[in-house]
């Protein structure tokens, strides 16, 4: 049995959902598909598909060998990457994956000046706020924001990130300017994300770091949106926490203003996370060289 073959069936079913449509991919018969996988599970010992006449799941031990073989080809793919030339050239695609709005205002103007730079590489920028999975959706490079889990991937700091309070002049020359975290509760504030729109906000005590303050919101406004939220707050709505880059034009304008400084919390890390660090291709190198030399300031 040829083991990397197998391990590339056997990752071609779980990926199209069944042993027919795994053949097609593959140009082979579903027999030898099914012929295939069998051969795997008995070499290793364990089942790792469970059948039925209609569907087919992974059991818990093929779930994780699912992400190592995943693991595996990408090693694989890598080293013929090399055999063709790509450490020394960036060439072939390169798949980033970034949140929606740093993304947008960041990682998209790198983005086009590494296209600039490598005429060879073709791109793809993927914009959400969720945590992809790196391997299973063929991700090369995901930009991260705030503290990382523990995770296998390899991550690179590339700089970090202020959480700030601001407010509009018109509003606080209406309201007030709070003078202390718990001066908040007499202002309108203004929430956004699943995170933020029922929490608490969180700030930190100049005179004790390691102290925590939490101050209980309700927010005038609630929405899924940080524009809308910003938007809001510039037409005098309430207070509002945002990350800076989030804000940045509108406090280089005076449109906001950042309140309490003193008592921010330490900035949110950013980090660009991959698979692995071994014999990456040159195309990968190059965005992330390009990404470091980039990210040195805090945004």
């Amino acid at each position: 049995m040829d083991r990397l073959q197998a391990m590339s069936v056997f990752a071609a079913v779980c990926d199209t959902g069944s042993f027919a449509a795994a053949a097609r991919r593959l140009g082979l018969s579903p027999p030898v598909v099914t012929r295939t996988v069998s051969s795997l599970e008995s070499h290793i010992g364990v089942r790792l598909l469970q059948r039925t006449t209609r569907s087919l799941h992974l059991t818990d031990a093929g779930t994780r060998y699912l992400d190592q073989v995943r693991r595996v080809l990408a090693e694989v793919d890598a080293a013929e990457d090399i055999a063709r030339g790509e450490q020394e050239r960036p060439r072939g695609r390169l798949v980033i994956s970034a949140p929606l709005t740093f993304g947008r205002m960041h990682v998209a103007a790198l983005l086009r000046r590494y296209l600039a730079a490598y005429p060879d590489v073709v791109a793809e920028l993927q914009l959400n706020d969720r945590n992809v999975s790196l391997i299973e959706e063929g991700v090369d490079i995901a930009i991260r924001l705030g503290a990382l889990g523990d995770s296998s991937l390899v991550a690179r700091p590339l700089g970090s990130t202020r959480r700030v309070l601001v407010a509009s002049p018109a509003y606080l020359a209406a309201r007030g300017r709070p003078a202390a975290p718990e001066a908040i509760a007499g202002h309108d504030t203004i929430a956004f994300g699943p995170v933020h729109a029922n929490g608490d906000w969180l700030f930190a005590d100049p005179h004790d770091p390691a102290r925590e303050l939490r101050i209980a919101i309700a927010a005038r406004l609630s929405t899924n949106s940080a524009e809308a939220a910003i938007d809001h707050a510039r037409e005098s709505g309430g207070l509002v926490r945002a990350l800076h880059y989030q804000v940045a034009a509108h406090l280089a304008t005076g449109e906001l203003e950042v309140l309490l400084p003193e008592f921010e919390r330490p900035p949110s890390p950013i980090h660009a996370v991959y698979p692995s660090a071994r014999m990456l291709p040159a195309r990968v190198r190059a965005f992330l060289d390009l990404a470091l030399a980039d990210g040195v300031r805090a945004y």
